[in-house]
């Protein structure tokens, strides 16, 4: 076993965890964030993305031990409050989603995008969320939802 210490969702955590433990099953598993979804298991689907000290992470392709020390956000850590994050909130308005699975990766993606982007062209959007796969549309409202919520939030996605 080896020890780690993080912060999930601003909630300071230590633990002990198997070595080869997944960052996404400890997120599931060990502290129940069922939010972050366990979709392919190879880093293809995007499904489990979440974001590690700030930055977008296929969960599924991290190591728990390797968030030792680290800040870790989930979709349940996203919303303040009842209040919805504004891309959750833009996802909802736009219908950005369809049966839902791949919703919170896209939504955590998005996030780190508009971070990185805060007004982003539609091109630029297609191409950030390239990682992240739905199985269920043709992405044209969820590029929609992450525009608008651009528009909405002063073009930044805090």
């Amino acid at each position: 076993m080896a020890g780690i210490e993080l912060t999930v969702d601003g909630a300071a955590v230590s633990d002990d965890v198997e070595p080869r433990m997944l960052l996404v099953q400890y997120l599931r598993e060990k502290l129940g964030k069922t939010g972050t979804v366990i979709g392919c298991d190879t880093s293809n689907c995007g499904a489990c993305t979440v974001h590690l000290d700030g930055r977008s992470v296929k969960s599924c392709n991290v190591l728990a031990v390797r968030a030792n020390g680290r800040d870790v956000t989930t979709i349940e850590g996203l919303a303040n409050g009842e209040e919805l994050h504004p891309v959750q909130a833009s996802f909802r308005e736009c219908h950005g989603l369809q049966c839902g699975f791949c919703t919170p990766g896209m939504i955590m993606q998005a996030v780190d995008l508009l971070n990185e982007n805060p007004s982003p062209t539609e091109a630029e959007v297609r191409e950030g969320m390239e990682g992240n796969l739905c199985r269920c549309t043709g992405y044209h409202n969820i590029v929609k939802s992450v525009l608008h919520a651009a528009s909405t939030s002063g073009g930044g996605a805090k």
